[in-house]
C-alpha cells in the first residue's frame, strides 16, 4: 500500500485508512483483531478512533489489541475529543478543559503514552475558537500528540483555525481535516478544498463508500444485516437512498463491469485520488468485507471513468 505524507507535515500515512466507528458494538474482538492483522499485513498504518467511539469502547479495544495483534510502531494512531454521549444523549464540548481530559482518557484507553494524530471532532458555536486550539498546543507541547488536526469543519472554519494556529510561532500547526467525501457527497470541493491546499492540510475523507451505499448492496433493497437495517444507523444510511445516489451507484456498477473491478473498488478508488486526498477511512463490519478494500493498491481509474463518474455526480 503506497504511503503519503499528511499535509505539509512529515507525517507518513498509508493511502488508505481502517476507520473503528463500530469496533466494540457491532466489531467485536475477533473480528477487530483480523481486521487490523490483515490491514497491516497488507501495508495499511493509519488507524482511525475517537474517545466518542462506543463511549470509548473503540479505543480500548484497539488497546488490547496493540503489543498483541500488532505492534505499536506498525500503526499511525489517529484519535479525536469532543463528541461523546455521556449523559444517554450525543454532546458536543470542545472546551480547553473537556477535550484535555477526553485526550487523557484516550491514552489510558489505548494504554499509550501519546497519539500520532489527534482532532478536535467537530465545531461548536458557543467556544471561542482560540480556546479550542489552545487544547491542540498543549497536546504537542507536552507530548500527548504528534499531530493535530479538525473534523467536520467548513471551508471558512478550517481557514480560521489554520490560520490562527499559522500566526504566531510555537503554535500547533494543523496537519489535517477529516470530513465526509465521496461520489454521493462532493460539498467540499466548493470551500474545505480550496482552504486545505491553500493552507497545507492533508484530507481524510470519512464514509468514501457513501456510507456503504456505494458498494451497491442496496440496489434491490436493504439487506437483513447491514446498517441500513439496524437501528442505530438506519437514518445515518437512508439520506443516500434516493433517486439521486442511484443513477450514481448505477454509474458505478457500469463502471465496474467494464473494469471487472467491484463498486466498491471504483467508488474507493475515484477518493483515494482526489486531488489533497492523504487517506480515504474505510469501516467494515467484519474482515472479510474489509478484505475487498484492501485489494486497491495497484488500481487507477481510466481518465475517461473518472471524467464519467465526476458528470454524473457533479450536480
Amino acid at each position: 500500500m503506497q504511503q503519503r505524507t499528511l499535509g505539509s507535515t512529515g507525517l507518513q500515512v498509508s493511502s488508505l485508512g481502517l476507520g473503528t466507528l463500530t469496533w466494540g458494538r457491532d466489531t467485536d474482538e475477533y473480528e477487530a483483531r483480523e481486521q487490523l492483522t490483515s490491514f497491516v499485513a497488507a501495508g495499511g498504518t493509519l488507524l482511525d478512533t475517537a474517545a466518542g467511539y462506543g463511549d470509548g469502547a473503540s479505543e480500548e479495544l484497539i488497546g488490547s489489541l496493540l503489543g498483541d495483534a500488532v505492534a505499536r510502531d506498525d500503526v499511525v494512531i489517529a484519535t479525536k475529543a469532543g463528541i461523546s454521549r455521556r449523559r444517554g444523549e450525543r454532546e458536543t464540548n470542545v472546551s480547553r478543559g473537556r477535550l484535555i481530559a477526553e485526550l487523557d482518557g484516550s491514552l489510558r484507553r489505548l494504554g499509550v503514552d501519546h497519539v500520532d494524530l489527534w482532532q478536535v471532532h467537530t465545531w461548536v458555536d458557543e467556544t471561542p475558537l482560540e480556546e479550542t486550539l489552545s487544547a491542540l498546543d498543549y497536546a504537542v507541547t507536552t507530548g500527548r500528540a504528534s499531530y493535530v488536526g479538525v473534523s467536520n469543519y467548513t471551508g471558512w472554519q478550517t481557514a480560521q483555525a489554520a490560520t490562527w494556529q499559522r500566526a504566531v510561532p510555537g503554535r500547533a500547526t494543523l496537519a489535517s481535516t477529516q470530513v465526509e467525501y465521496s461520489l454521493l457527497n462532493r460539498s467540499i470541493e466548493a470551500e474545505i478544498l480550496p482552504a486545505t491546499q491553500a493552507l497545507g492540510l492533508g484530507i481524510l475523507p470519512w464514509s468514501p463508500l457513501g456510507r456503504g451505499v456505494l458498494t451497491g448492496k442496496y440496489r434491490t433493497g436493504t439487506p437483513a444485516d447491514s446498517r441500513a437495517a439496524s437501528s442505530h444507523f438506519a437514518g445515518f444510511v437512508g439520506v443516500y437512498l434516493n433517486e439521486r445516489s442511484q443513477r450514481i451507484v448505477e454509474a458505478v456498477c457500469r463502471a465496474a463491469d467494464g473494469l471487472g473491478w467491484t463498486p466498491l473498488e471504483v467508488a474507493l478508488v475515484w477518493v483515494r485520488d482526489r486531488p489533497g486526498v492523504a487517506a480515504p477511512l474505510v469501516g467494515a463490519r467484519t474482515a472479510a468485507q474489509l478484505k475487498g478494500a484492501l485489494g486497491i493498491g495497484e488500481l487507477e481509474l481510466p481518465p475517461a471513468i473518472t471524467e464519467a463518474l465526476d458528470d454524473v455526480s457533479g450536480d
